[in-house]
């Protein structure tokens, strides 16, 4: 099976048809959220097979819900396993953080920065790697609250990557935004991520809310990438090797000329560190 490498774009269903008919050589590789193609069949479920018969695929899940107190959704992670065999999927990457306590709560919600939480999350993320047999990759989340807070972000994120033996996905918008709202150089929390452990990476647009006092940054996948994180991808790349990079885009979509425009960027930032980016095993198994 192809490695994944370059440049990546989120699929969403209103590109497909266009992306169908006219892919942009940029693009190396889709990924895309299980649970929004899961329950497809029919002419959508088609299209979307073509798709992946086509090109490399990988999945960022949703609904995991790692930190939750409910127990894992067996169902769902059996679904996933067989989604991934039949569309050929590289990578599966989810969220550090919890979406479910007693039933669904329709966002993504921080984890406690605590030891014990690590813990937790950290035995959780080896239940699925063992249920799915291969490497699962987490993400690192923005977040604007801190809940029962005894450790930094940074070393909680550590703390779960060690225990738990899993990549990353290095959200660099994330970063951006939780640096700026919690105070932290996002800078120093880049550079002292490990790099072996870093699979992958995701780019995305924020908004700015100034009707607060002191203006905060939301995570909105809802516009261009602003300057602060293009360099923010630059310095991540310089400090760990250019990694594979999906542009994230959710709403708002603009025409596909100008997400074409932002991809080249990843790319001018991946050639500028350079060269090509380093490649990805797909799928790794757990021994």
């Amino acid at each position: 099976m192809p490695l994944v490498s370059g440049v990546g774009l989120g699929l969403r269903r209103e590109l497909l048809q266009q992306l169908a008919s006219q892919k942009p050589d940029i693009i190396s590789f889709f990924e895309v959220a299980p649970e929004n193609w899961l329950p497809f069949g029919g002419a959508l479920g088609k299209q979307f097979r073509r798709m992946t018969e086509q090109y490399p695929f990988i999945c960022h899940g949703l609904s995991l819900s790692l930190g939750s107190p409910d127990p894992l959704d067996l169902d769902l992670l059996a679904a996933l396993k067989q989604f991934f065999r039949q569309h050929q999927i590289r990578l599966y990457s989810e969220h550090l953080s919890y979406c479910s306590a007693g039933g669904h709560l329709y966002d993504l919600l921080p984890m406690p920065f605590t030891s014990a939480a690590a813990r937790y999350v950290a035995g959780r993320i080896r239940q699925v790697q063992d249920i799915l047999q291969q490497q699962l990759v987490i993400e690192n989340v923005s977040y604007y609250a801190t809940p029962g807070q005894e450790m930094s972000e940074l070393d909680f994120t550590l703390e779960v990557l060690q225990q738990a033996d899993c990549g990353l996905l290095l959200d660099v918008n994330n970063v951006y935004v939780n640096g700026h709202n919690h105070g932290y150089n996002a800078r120093d929390f880049i550079a002292a991520l490990p790099s072996n452990r870093i699979v992958y990476g995701h780019i995305a647009g924020h908004y700015q809310n100034k009707l607060s006092g002191q203006p905060a940054l939301i995570d909105t996948h809802g516009s261009a990438v602003c300057a602060d994180v293009w360099q923010l991808l630059a310095f991540a790349y310089q400090q760990h090797g250019v990694f594979p990079t999906v542009l994230e885009r959710d709403f708002n979509l603009p025409p596909l000329s100008e997400l074409t425009t932002e991809l080249a960027l990843i790319q001018h930032y991946q050639q500028q560190a350079g060269g090509c980016a380093r490649q990805v095993a797909p799928m790794a198994a757990v021994q």
